[in-house]
């Protein structure tokens, strides 16, 4: 284990990295720009046994990876098209081409450490970019419908039952035939990337998990894990990391 925390209530507690996001709010009357997470990550891997840490996405940042027990890489903006050699989409909306790339280097330095990565949403799609793949931008263009992204005034969920690769290790995390996901996200894996192996699939065809091949741990998920109240790969990460069973 990597861990080293002064807090006696953390000691022996395996640390997992959290990609930071960055957001403009309004906090006493005053605009800013915060790091941030969402809180249902920390709160999910605090509760399987991990003390997170948030990993503002910067120059060097990659350093830390021998200070981690593990990695989550959450959601977010699209990727800079240019990542995968495609010009942008109308609708395609990047964070940051200095952040993505600060993104890349440390994933990359957290699997060549052989350390467990979790990755969501957007996080699937820079697992997949990192291997040489490349991205649907927008696809309602391939699919026909807007169902992983609903297009409704308020922030809605798409709901779609997923095909899993048996023996797989995401159908040993979810331990179900076929799980509802809940997603929203309008980008998805075009070409996939070496070194991955799809595991999941939406009824439309759309991949939804990745796995790094030959890795222990590193799963790619499309949906938007940690906005619902399920808690399995989240606590999978946890095991991954050293962290005990929960009872």
């Amino acid at each position: 284990m990597n861990s080293v925390v002064n807090d006696p209530a953390s000691a022996g507690r395996p640390v997992v990295g959290i990609c930071a996001r960055t957001a403009p709010v309004t906090l006493q009357g005053s605009d800013m720009v915060v790091s941030l997470a969402l809180q249902t990550h920390v709160a999910y891997l605090a509760a399987a046994g991990c003390t997170p840490l948030l990993l503002p996405l910067l120059p060097g940042v990659e350093r830390l990876v021998d200070r981690l027990d593990g990695l989550l890489v959450p959601g977010g903006p699209d990727l800079d098209p240019e990542l995968y050699g495609a010009d942008p989409h109308p609708v395609t909306r990047v964070m940051s081409p200095d952040a993505d790339r600060a993104e890349l280097t440390l994933v990359r330095t957290a699997l060549e450490a052989r350390l467990p990565v979790l990755a969501i949403c957007r996080g699937m799609q820079l697992l997949n970019v990192l291997h040489g793949g490349s991205l649907h931008q927008h696809l309602p263009d391939v699919t026909g419908h807007d169902g992983h992204r609903p297009g409704t005034p308020d922030f809605t969920l798409g709901r779609h039952r997923l095909k899993l690769e048996p023996g797989s290790r995401i159908a040993g995390v979810l331990d179900e035939d076929e799980p509802e996901t809940a997603c929203h996200h309008h980008q998805a894996v075009d070409r996939l990337g070496a070194g991955l192996t799809a595991t999941g699939w939406a009824q439309d065809g759309t991949v939804e998990v990745v796995e790094v091949t030959g890795h222990p741990f590193a799963i790619g998920v499309q949906w938007e894990a940690g906005q619902t109240a399920d808690k399995r790969l989240h606590e999978a990460l946890a095991r991954a990391a050293g962290a005990p069973e929960i009872g």
